[in-house]
């Protein structure tokens, strides 16, 4: 019989089918991870039975998890008896976050941006498939605004601030294919480019004219422009930053016809440099 590494450190037979994010079964730590991964999801808290549920584990195994979490004050109760994370995770991430070189000097293109279309501005990078936000200004004023959230994440394939950063890295049809890989691209709207030929014009376009469009490719109704930003390093860009867009107040070419503004607002940033 195979053995697993149980949260208290013990030794012992695996005891649930609980998969991680590969597949793979869950063991030890990555179940003590995974918990913590969920009660994220919760800002209002979670009960023990609802954590449960959602990983997949028997609930003293969640228990356990959630024990080592408290310990390490990455974890909490609320006075519902909810779990919650806990205040040390939240001064971790917050004060990483705030660290973080890119984000604090993109935040003034971010704000300016906003201002000017009256849309959300994003800061994302690239994380494998997947692009990730890093900084976020909504406009000032507008009763719509966009749902996405700083650490949140999107398929790259299927955004402007994705396409741009693969274009850097993608720029062949073999590439793309490696990139791609076996697994299917999710198609988030009807207008996703989901094939590795498909995908592979649009990097070669989106290369040759230096800034990538979203019409309407991840979320219908939206649309979106990005240029790269040079916040890190003088020739390779650290991120991209994006104007997202209602399409029925800011059409897609109201914001390329604004392309040279753009660059204006971004300033230094936007320019790679020796």
């Amino acid at each position: 019989m195979k053995h697993t590494q149980t949260y208290d450190g013990s030794a012992g037979p695996g005891e649930d089918g609980a998969t991680g994010a590969d597949g793979g079964r869950l063991v030890g730590s990555d179940r003590v991870l995974a918990v913590l991964k969920e009660l994220a999801r919760y800002p209002d808290g979670a009960g023990l039975d609802e954590l449960t549920r959602a990983i997949g584990s028997p609930k003293p195994t969640v228990h356990r998890a959630l024990g080592a979490l408290r310990r390490a004050g990455l974890a909490g109760q609320d006075a519902r008896g909810r779990y919650v994370l806990g205040d040390e995770f939240l001064r971790m991430a917050f004060a990483h976050h705030e660290a973080r070189p890119d984000h604090v000097r993109v935040r003034p293109v971010l704000e300016a941006l906003a201002h000017r279309f009256g849309e959300t501005a994003h800061y994302a990078v690239l994380d494998g498939r997947e692009v990730v936000y890093r900084a976020k200004v909504d406009p000032p004023t507008g009763a719509v605004r966009l749902t996405s959230a700083i650490g949140g994440r999107n398929p790259a394939h299927a955004t402007a601030v994705g396409k741009l950063l693969l274009a850097r890295r993608s720029g062949t049809r073999a590439q793309v294919e490696a990139w791609v890989g076996a697994s299917p691209l999710e198609r988030r709207t009807p207008r996703t480019l989901c094939t590795a030929a498909d995908l592979h014009q649009e990097l070669r376009a989106t290369a040759e004219r230096g800034y990538a469009c979203d019409d309407q490719e991840n979320e219908t109704g939206v649309n979106c422009l990005a240029l790269p930003v040079y916040a890190t390093s003088p020739t390779t860009p650290s991120g991209a930053v994006s104007i997202s867009a209602l399409a029925y107040r800011t059409p897609l070419a109201t914001l390329v016809d604004a392309l040279d503004e753009i660059r204006a607002l971004l300033g230094p940033l936007g320019e790679p440099h020796s």
